[in-house]
């Protein structure tokens, strides 16, 4: 768990999913999500229990790759992250979704035998569900092996659908034309 004395700075950004919020530790990205939900800045701040700081310069790192991001010029997130929040499988499991590739995407049940966990595909979806640091963990990445699966963050399988069709999983629909 992060020190007493600890605290995060927040940035909130403009995305094509909607407005993205971020928090930062003085040791990396603790918490993301999406403003209109679940993932507001207040609701961050609670989550994490951490007094806010006004630092765009912490934040400005993270705010820079997410643009790029959504810009197509990154596919590999280097801002470090804050994982002391997490333990046991789950850090185990969001630690090895860390690292599934741009582009690409796992089932539930590849996720679980690549994080080493006994976590069964069910428990892989609580997971990603309550994932804290959505798009740089890439929990949109993780499909059910019949279809896209769920997903919580933005306006839910949308939002997937739209992350995984600007990485390029995905092809465009009509709809994105």
């Amino acid at each position: 768990m992060p020190a007493a004395a600890e605290t995060a700075a927040f940035a909130e950004v403009p995305t094509p999913v909607g407005p993205f919020v971020l928090a930062v530790t003085e040791t990396g990205l603790a918490a993301s999500g999406w403003a209109s939900a679940h993932g507001s800045r207040a609701r961050l701040a609670e989550r994490l229990g951490l007094p806010e700081v006004h630092d765009a310069d912490r934040t400005a790192f993270a705010v820079a790759e997410l643009n790029a991001y959504f810009a197509g010029d990154l596919k590999v997130f280097v801002t470090p992250i804050d994982w002391r929040l997490m333990s046991g499988s789950r850090l185990r499991v969001l630690q090895a979704l860390h690292q599934v590739p741009y582009g690409t995407a796992v089932t539930y049940g590849e996720l679980a035998a690549r994080s080493g966990s006994s976590v069964p595909a069910r428990g892989i979806g609580s997971i990603m569900g309550s994932n804290p640091i959505p798009i740089f963990v890439p929990c949109h990445r993780v499909v059910a092996g019949s279809g896209l699966g769920g997903f919580s963050g933005g306006e839910g399988v949308e939002t997937k659908r739209r992350l995984l069709t600007h990485e390029g999983y995905l092809q465009p629909t009509l709809l994105d034309l």
